[in-house]
């Protein structure tokens, strides 16, 4: 089930009014029970893959924690991390791994056809990092069953993230408080993400598809697709993200931020600082500084870094072009530290986004790439190899007809509305009669953000999702 998408706003959201009548030391059965519901509604078998993570990771850390300090816990731990990684590895690259063998070695081996759960990328990731922490002595082993299996299924971020660490929630799971301003903050961040969603990404998705159909390409064509979909899949996660977080306010939790308008990065460091924090951050702790961080030899951290990289790309999809990916930051990091970096620093700000912009664009063409074929070509036509016309017919029907969400979009991807609007709340005269005019006005927005959102959904059927099957 999409947050974007009918019967979520108005069948299943509306039946989360039970969660605020009950007691509080029910809430968690209740967000337990709609949080297996909703899944279930998308993948009524793999509901049972959910149940037993939190089974297996609730019986690993008790184990663990019984018995630290010896060797058991370490084999718990290692236990827990093979069943979390055999899940993700037989459902998501199995299939992978086979049609490498086949393509490699000639063979004819048949693919298992199994369907990729939703959203097992992100709770098995979750799940690992629980157990870690409680075998680093960073957090508690969960003595209740029932709230465990809440943590894990927590319907908001259960499917695309952020990627919530039993440790940012562990206080809320067991004492949290819904008043009246945080339920409001929470619908207001929703009704922003759904805007991003339906009105910024899926227009955006529908620009790219229709430049794919195009039989009139051009140089600048491949550029303003490159430019569209970067900004599709940034609008269409940090638009889940928000709509996550949103949820998470309502219902009592505080869910880390994922995006920090990543593209006003001026390195490709600073960039995965700022875009999908929360993978960033577990690779980070879980991966990265496990294998030795930077405190190695030079060459031992470029294997680390293109290890955690590699690990990265895959982590988005079973396919090359995810692994060329992340490799691909994995050498922009590398060289922004070993070479780049001090450059970067000395010459002027404008050099440096003028830098960053073809990098991620190209980074976006790669990650869209639907085969080695296909990145190839695009990668060709991007640079002017392939023939095409610097312009065409299309090209200029197309960017006139988008122009103007295009240039929302990157307005929008910016903070320049939200400094424009501090600077005329907080600094000019009569701000304080301006705040009270915006508080005033933000019920307004948030029923005509839901009204604009509910007209595109009921109009149209283009609501894809990006991450959701990640």
């Amino acid at each position: 089930m999409l947050f974007s998408s009918i019967s979520f706003l108005y069948l299943f959201l509306p039946a989360l009014a039970l969660y605020y009548i009950v007691p509080q030391q029910w809430r968690n059965y209740v967000l337990l029970a709609v949080s297996l519901l909703f899944y279930f509604v998308g993948e009524p078998v793999y509901v049972l893959l959910l149940l037993f993570s939190s089974l297996s990771d609730y019986a690993h850390s008790l184990y663990i924690e019984k018995h630290r300090g010896t060797k058991k816990d370490k084999g718990a731990l290692l236990s827990s991390i093979v069943i979390n990684l055999g899940m993700l590895f037989f459902f998501k690259y199995t299939d992978f791994l086979i049609g490498a063998v086949n393509g490699l070695a000639g063979t004819s081996i048949p693919l298992t056809g199994v369907e990729l759960p939703i959203g097992i990328s992100f709770f098995t990731f979750q799940t690992m990092s629980y157990t870690i922490d409680v075998y680093r002595g960073d957090a508690r082993a969960e003595r209740n069953l029932a709230t465990m299996a809440t943590f894990v299924c927590l319907f908001p971020q259960l499917v695309a993230g952020p990627i919530v660490r039993y440790t940012d929630v562990s206080h809320e799971l067991h004492s949290r408080h819904t008043t009246l301003d945080g339920f409001y903050l929470g619908v207001r961040r929703f009704a922003v993400g759904l805007g991003k969603k339906v009105l910024i990404a899926n227009a955006l998705g529908e620009f790219c598809a229709l430049f794919r159909a195009s039989a009139d390409p051009s140089v600048a064509f491949y550029w303003f697709y490159g430019a569209a979909f970067a900004l599709q899949i940034y609008f269409d996660f940090a638009g889940y993200s928000d709509m996550a977080i949103g949820l998470g306010h309502m219902l009592g939790f505080q869910f880390p931020e994922n995006f920090d308008y990543p593209f006003m990065s001026q390195s490709v460091t600073e960039f995965w600082r700022r875009w999908h924090r929360t993978l960033g951050g577990w690779f980070r702790d879980y991966l990265y500084i496990p294998l030795g961080g930077n405190r190695v030899s030079r060459g031992r951290w470029i294997f680390n870094v293109m290890v955690v990289w590699a690990a990265t790309g895959l982590w988005h999809g079973a396919a090359w072009n995810f692994l060329w990916w992340g490799l691909y930051f994995g050498v922009f990091l590398v060289l922004e530290k070993l070479v780049l970096g001090s450059i970067l620093k000395k010459v002027p700000a404008v050099v440096r986004y003028l830098y960053m912009l073809p990098v991620l664009l190209v980074s976006f063409i790669i990650f869209n790439a639907s085969g080695l074929g296909q990145l190839t070509g695009d990668l060709k036509a991007l640079f002017g190899l392939s023939g095409l016309p610097l312009w065409s017919f299309d090209t200029g029907y197309y960017v006139r007809s988008y122009g103007l969400l295009l240039l929302t979009a990157v307005v929008g991807a910016t903070p320049l509305m939200k400094k424009l609007w501090t600077r005329f709340t907080e600094t000019k005269p009569g701000a304080a009669a301006a705040t009270a005019a915006a508080t005033a006005a933000e019920p307004a927005f948030v029923l005509v953000m839901l009204l604009l959102t509910t007209a595109h959904l009921v109009d149209g059927s283009f609501n894809p999702f990006l991450y959701f099957r990640f």
